[in-house]
């Protein structure tokens, strides 16, 4: 493809892209397509010889488009909020189209210290101290593994240098509350730590970790003969943007040397809010700390921020440093290969300055402040309606809720909540994702996508009220014609 020819079809598809944003609300919000159907459409072999650019762009509408469930739609209200703004998604443009890689300083000078700015920008907008360095990853799949290989790190003195945590004579334990990210254990067993060794532990009413169990199983671990490691808190869970108590966690963490790691993935956007950094009290006290600016901030995936207090420590466990990336700069700059897994690095800076220049922090703290007022706004229809309950606290976007008709309990009411949840997603009129809470099956509607209003909460909640209290196909059918 020729630069012109890339300006011809760059063009065409931007007006694609605007068009299908403009009119992403009258699309069902969930794909309609049965499995294997997209795979089917698509030729088994590829093609021999070139195709014209005009025919992929084709393939978009009668292929991609039907296979795709909306996250940008106004009534998504599933997993957590993914907003690619549009002026992210034109950082990440300039990203592609520029095509240079990171492997150190010195290969895009640009690239290394447009990342530093943008991180410095969002720990000052986080109202984080001037101690934190940042650095950006893809995922908080990622920067939680990180964490981990830091923390069995300072708890071996380097054993990686040596023998490796098979050589240790002590079994290293990693602490993790029951509702933490399943990311977070997966990075423990990718860490080394196996599975018997990272400890669950018990939540309280609000689904928050207890500090005093976790000092238990701490001390119960070293009489066994054990090497307590490190304790992942999150701010914001999964399935019910759940608070673990950061102080007194820390404390615990002090007094039995543990590496504490902060997850705010979804709910470290709201810090930004001044209102909200109650939520994290104490998150100085920790060794590191991630959000994702891909959730609720608004950032085009995939951007996660990655703070931590101890650069050098960071660099000494990642480091790599072969003789072909060593240059006259090292020593005076930032070489993010050592940073991270990842030798190379996309110029993710690109889609976070971007957005933060167009919208201000004014314009993403409007946003979110949006977004918990509709979030609360549902909650109280929730509770003032008889047979509907508010199954958790909402400190900020996502509400947990249950329909309890007189007399189903147990693995009925399990059975009713998913059906209904299921009748909602079925519409496509809206779409929310049940979940596993204390024990029971409740539906989790989360608030936040871009172009989401009052309106669109109002709507939800009269097709959830449908879906719960009518049920069946004549439900279903009512609602697709709402």
């Amino acid at each position: 493809m020729t630069p012109d020819e890339f300006r011809e079809y760059g063009h065409k598809l931007i007006d694609w892209l605007a068009d299908y944003r403009a009119g992403i609300a009258s699309r069902p919000v969930i794909a309609q397509t049965e499995p294997g159907q997209v795979k089917t459409a698509l030729p088994t072999d590829p093609p021999a010889d070139p195709e014209p650019f005009d025919a992929v762009i084709a393939d978009l509408d009668r292929v991609v488009m039907p296979g795709l469930t909306h996250w940008q739609h106004p009534r998504f209200f599933g997993y957590f909020p993914s907003n690619a703004s549009l002026a992210s998604v034109l950082g990440d443009l300039v990203s592609s189209g520029l095509g240079v890689i990171g492997l150190n300083w010195q290969a895009s000078p640009a690239l290394t210290e447009l990342e530093e700015v943008v991180c410095d920008w969002v720990r000052r907008a986080l109202g984080l101290s001037a101690a934190w360095s940042g650095v950006i990853q893809d995922t908080a799949s990622t920067g939680s593994l990180l964490a981990l290989l830091c923390a069995r790190e300072r708890a071996t003195n380097f054993s990686l240098a040596r023998g490796g945590l098979q050589a240790e004579p002590r079994s290293l334990t990693v602490y993790v509350s029951t509702q933490s990210h399943s990311s977070v254990e997966k990075a423990a067993l990718l860490a080394g730590f196996g599975r018997e060794n990272v400890r669950a532990v018990p939540h309280d009413d609000a689904f928050a970790m207890r500090p005093d169990a976790l000092d238990e199983m701490v001390t119960a671990d070293l009489a066994a003969g054990r090497l307590p490691c490190a304790v992942v808190a999150t701010t914001g869970t999964t399935a019910s943007t759940a608070l673990d108590p950061i102080t007194p966690i820390a404390d615990v963490a002090a007094r039995h040397r543990l590496w504490l790691h902060v997850d705010a993935a979804m709910a470290g956007s709201a810090m930004i809010l001044p209102e909200c950094r109650w939520m994290w009290e104490g998150v100085e006290r920790a060794d590191t700390v991630l959000l994702n600016p891909h959730k609720w901030l608004g950032a085009a995936f995939d951007c996660s921020l990655y703070y931590t207090r101890d650069p050098d420590h960071l660099v000494r466990v990642m480091s790599t440093n072969p003789s072909y990336l060593r240059t006259a700069a090292d020593g005076r700059v930032t070489n993010y290969r050592d940073w991270g897994i990842a030798l190379g690095r996309r110029f993710r800076a690109l889609k976070l300055w971007c957005l933060i220049r167009s919208e201000g922090v004014s314009g993403l703290q409007a946003r979110l402040r949006r977004d918990v007022d509709n979030a609360k706004w549902f909650a109280g229809q929730v509770r003032a309606t008889p047979h509907w309950s508010v199954v958790a606290p909402v400190p900020l976007q996502t509400v947990c809720v249950v329909h309890e008709p007189p007399g189903v309990t147990g693995e009925a009411l399990d059975a009713h909540t998913r059906a209904w949840a299921e009748r909602v997603n079925r519409s496509g009129r809206a779409y929310l994702t049940p979940a596993i809470l204390g024990g029971r099956w409740v539906a989790r509607v989360s608030v936040g996508a871009e172009q989401t209003t009052r309106a669109d909460v109002e709507a939800l909640w009269a097709l959830v009220r449908s879906a719960a209290e009518g049920g069946g196909q004549n439900t279903i059918q009512y609602m697709k014609n709402c």
